[in-house]
């Protein structure tokens, strides 16, 4: 509806409706006063004409009784009069008839208005003595004159109001249609100025607001005309400054992609010369550390001995800093991925703990891992990172924990039924623990505790911030929690894939069998105790180490940690009196285990032992029975393979491996260790990585399809370089472990306790370490030609096997020159890199430190640069080689001018 429309309606309604309730309400007022006026005049002379009526009535004067009720009739409205009495009498009746009668008589004058005929009874007071009873009046009045009369003037106003209704509604549609006209133009105007039509305009003509609304449309197009002159002059300005900008920023696009290309190639450039300086800094420590070693084991006065121990903690220092350095600057590029392999908590555990071993036992300390029953198996992760993570952790508490413990716990938090689990892995030690301000800045890179930590412990603040980034990167967060002087446990969080239903069945070892338990660690006595039990055992926990009846099916002791020969020969009597089966645990390494000369049946492991190792070793025992008296020990005799291309590499393994119940196998090829594995089934394979024909990673590969059993044997890869990404790609091909060349008897032995369950022999004592060196330790400014001492050690003592290794060295080197100009004139870098790994893999384990470091030296490059500027070290390599010719050839004299030989790595810088 238009507004026009409205103002008539409001023109015409308001008007009529007001007037209409006033003439209502004034006509209904005048009625009500004709109404009331009439009562008053009827009820007036009623009463006045009562005692004259009264007085007739008792003077039986019935003419002047009828007179006076005519009288009465005389008024307008009045249509009937009577007189009546109690007794049922009436006096005079005009005009009605006896059914209007009151069936009571009044006691005052009452007037019945109800409905158009109204009737007013008036009492009679009667004279003394006239009449017994009583008497009254009534009177009937007819009031529908004065309702004709109210609708009468009713209708006359109502004609009047519709004729004022016509003119109003004349008045206000032709108001209407002006309002209306003059705001359609208006909103017309308004629509084409909204449209872009800026020349519309309104005429100003009308009522004055009417024109006032007008002049304001007009200037709204007036002002929004300027406004698009304005802005186009401005668009055209801004137009020409942003062509202006582009150009400009274009030119910083181009500096920009320059600068970052340029930083892409610097970065680069570092992620190359921090792998080239690990390798070049790692060859000089390996020498460092050998001969640190190899010194250690001759005769030296105490301070001598205390220098030396510090000069073997700096260069372990030395080679945990360039790791980490190696890893945080790789993880601030952004280039460590993540694994998605397979993996066992209990089996990560295990190989954490027995990599920190020796420092725990070197300290004395008590290592343990708790790994709880709900954690299912397998999972799936990145198992190198969470390796790396635990042992930074453990290698933590242990580095700050003087005496007492430290327990790895594994534990689930949260699990899904989408195959989803949360573990919680906490360390907790007894060290000295951190101050809240300590922790706040303990996750930052290069950041230790305190400054004076990094000067006592050693490290250099690398370790918790890769674990750190380690751990968010897997998905979950690390936290700490410590209080000075009470120990720290951190706390980190590992989201991972559970693979098939995840559910361990444990193993039955023991069927209900009493197994006697003693271990004066309460924490690890619960794990032992929970595990035998888990076993199928029936525990009972000893406070004495009581050998004596009643014996159980089986004992299970822990060593004191003072072992002298004391205690050591009382241990021996108590072994040889029991007749039941013992496993004895011990808290050194395995090198340093006592000679106990055990019976038939007793074992004996270093802590930490790994469930494996624990569970093959319960099972060997148990195997054993009860036994009535001591006789010659009866053990299964496992199988080992060495695959290794190199001779010298493979006799020095057989000689390191040598013990009775070990059987070593060698295979010079893939394909030779392949056509073995289809006989007797092996229980450890020692696999060299770079071979001719198939690598040990194809041949490891081949040997997982092979069978079922091949599918869980463990395979163990012997290489020099074993960086991350290559343990990575190692672990992604099947092998469960890394030894480094030359390999560390602590290494091997602790991984032949953990797979095989075999405790290394006693070593013998070597005359030579212990003798000054002799002419064949001829030593030049930096490094020997020939150092026999430096051989013999490589050879676990063995100094005739020494030897032997290096005159197969020697009469290896023709074939070797021959393959290194053969790949140098054909510039076959592959060939190269084949020709020099071989020489240097067989160079590890000879008493050659200077044709040893050339060679590893020159591998380094070779796998970091290619064959670009390597030619003075192939100089160098050929010069050691025909130095060591001239030594063997000359009968093992001291070569003259072998100051000259130097040091390979700093000739190559």
């Amino acid at each position: 509806m238009s507004l026009g429309n409205r103002l008539t309606l409001w023109i015409l309604c308001f008007p009529l409706l007001v007037l209409f309730v006033a003439v209502v309400f004034v006509l209904q007022q005048d009625t009500e006063w004709r109404k009331s006026a009439l009562r008053e005049r009827v009820i007036t002379a009623a009463e006045q004409q009562a005692p004259e009526l009264a007085r007739a009535m008792a003077e039986e004067a019935e003419g002047r009784l009828d007179s006076m009720a005519r009288r009465l009739l005389e008024i307008d409205e009045a249509h009937g009069v009577g007189i009546y009495t109690d007794n049922g009498m009436f006096q005079l009746e005009l005009g009605r008839n006896r059914a209007q009668v009151a069936t009571s008589p009044p006691n005052d004058t009452v007037l019945d208005t109800r409905g158009d005929l109204w009737r007013l009874m008036v009492p009679l007071a009667p004279a003394e003595g006239a009449w017994p009873g009583q008497a009254w009046l009534e009177l009937d009045i007819d009031s529908r004159a004065l309702t004709l009369d109210y609708y009468r003037r009713l209708a006359t106003a109502g004609l009047g109001l519709l004729l004022l209704g016509l003119l109003l509604f004349l008045i206000g549609s032709t108001l209407g249609r002006r309002v209306d006209a003059s705001l359609n133009d208006t909103a017309e105007a308004l629509r084409r100025l909204r449209s872009g039509d800026l020349e519309a305009r309104v005429p100003e003509e009308g009522a004055p607001e009417l024109r006032r609304l007008a002049r304001h449309v007009n200037a709204l197009g007036d002002e929004m005309q300027q406004s698009r002159e304005n802005m186009r002059r401005q668009i055209e300005q801004t137009t020409a400054e942003l062509e202006e900008s582009m150009e400009t920023i274009e030119i910083k696009n181009i500096e920009l992609d320059l600068a970052h290309r340029r930083a892409l190639e610097a970065n680069r450039i570092k992620s190359e010369f921090l792998a080239s300086m690990s390798h070049e800094i790692r060859t000089p420590l390996n020498g460092i550390v050998g001969f640190c070693r190899l010194l250690g084991r001759s005769r030296l006065e105490p301070r001598q001995r205390e220098w030396l121990d510090q000069v073997h903690v700096a260069c372990d220092n030395l080679l945990a800093l360039v790791n980490d350095v190696l890893d945080f600057s790789r993880m601030e590029a952004g280039r460590l991925e993540l694994d998605r392999a397979e993996l066992d908590m209990v089996s990560l555990v295990d190989e954490a703990l027995g990599l920190q071993a020796p420092l725990a036992h070197q300290k004395g300390l008590h290592l343990l891992g708790l790994v709880y029953d709900d954690v299912p198996s397998p999972l799936r992760g990145d198992p190198l990172r969470i390796r790396q993570v635990l042992t930074n952790l453990t290698h933590n508490a242990l580095k700050f924990t003087e005496k007492g413990e430290v327990i790895v716990r594994v534990m689930v938090e949260e699990q899904s039924e989408q195959g989803h689990v949360l573990l919680r892995i906490s360390i907790s030690d007894t060290g000295i623990g951190l101050t809240t301000q300590e922790q706040h800045n303990l996750f930052q890179a290069f950041r230790q505790a305190t400054a004076s930590h990094s000067r006592q412990y050693g490290g250099s603040g690398l370790g918790l911030a890769i674990s750190r980034q380690l751990v968010e990167q897997m998905g979950g967060q690390i936290t700490v929690e410590s209080e000075p002087s009470q120990g720290s446990t951190f706390s980190f969080t590992l989201p991972l894939d559970v693979v098939g239903s995840g559910e361990v069945i444990p193993e039955v070892i023991f069927d209900g069998d009493r197994v006697a338990l003693y271990e004066p660690h309460a924490p690890t006595r619960h794990a032992l105790s929970h595990l035998l039990t888990l076993w199928g055992g029936v525990v009972e926990e000893a406070s004495q180490p009581d050998l004596s009846p009643p014996y159980p099916a089986l004992w299970v002791a822990a060593l004191p940690a003072e072992l002298n020969d004391t205690v050591i020969e009382e241990w021996r009597e108590r072994l040889q009196a029991c007749p039941c089966p013992v496993l004895l645990l011990v808290n050194v390494a395995p090198l340093e285990v006592p000679e106990l000369n055990l019976p038939s049946g007793c074992e004996i492991l270093s802590k930490p032992a790994s469930r494996q190792a624990l569970a093959d070793a319960l099972r060997r025992c148990n195997s054993a029975k009860r036994r009535p008296a001591p006789m010659k020990e009866r053990t299964s005799c496992a199988r080992v393979m060495v695959v290794d291309d190199n001779a010298i590499n493979r006799r020095l393994l057989q000689e390191l491996l040598q013990r009775p119940n070990l059987e070593v196998v060698e295979a010079e090829s893939g394909e030779e260790a392949l056509a073995l594995a289809e006989g007797a089934p092996f229980q450890l394979v020692l696999m060299d990585i770079r071979m001719p024909g198939m690598d040990g990673i194809e041949t490891t590969q081949a040997l997982r399809r092979l069978d079922e059993r091949w599918k869980h044997c463990p395979i163990v890869a012997v290489t020099a370089h074993a960086h991350d990404s290559e343990r990575q790609k190692l672990y992604a091909a099947g092998m469960q472990e890394v030894l480094v060349k030359p390999v560390d008897s602590n290494q091997l032995e602790a991984l032949l306790q953990r797979h095989l369950g075999q405790v290394a022999p006693l070593p013998a004592p070597s005359p030579a370490l212990a003798a000054p060196a002799s002419r064949e330790s001829v030593v030049a400014s930096d490094l020997a030609v020939v150092d026999m001492a430096l051989g013999t050690r490589l050879a676990n003592g063995n100094e005739s096997l020494a030897h032997e290794l290096l005159e197969e060295l020697v009469a290896s080197l023709p074939k070797t020159l021959e393959e290194l100009r053969s790949a140098i004139a054909t510039e076959d870098p592959e060939a190269l890199l084949d020709a020099v790994h071989a020489l240097n893999g067989a160079c590890r384990y000879c008493g050659a430190p200077e044709l040893a470091l050339t060679a590893e030296t020159l591998e380094t490059r070779l796998r970091s640069r290619g064959m670009a500027k390597v030619d003075p070290l192939i100089d160098e390599l050929f010069q050691a080689i025909e130095r060591l010719r001239e030594w063997h050839a000359q009968g093992q004299d001291e070569l003259p001018g072998q100051n000259h030989a130097g040091s390979a790595s700093s000739r190559s810088d």
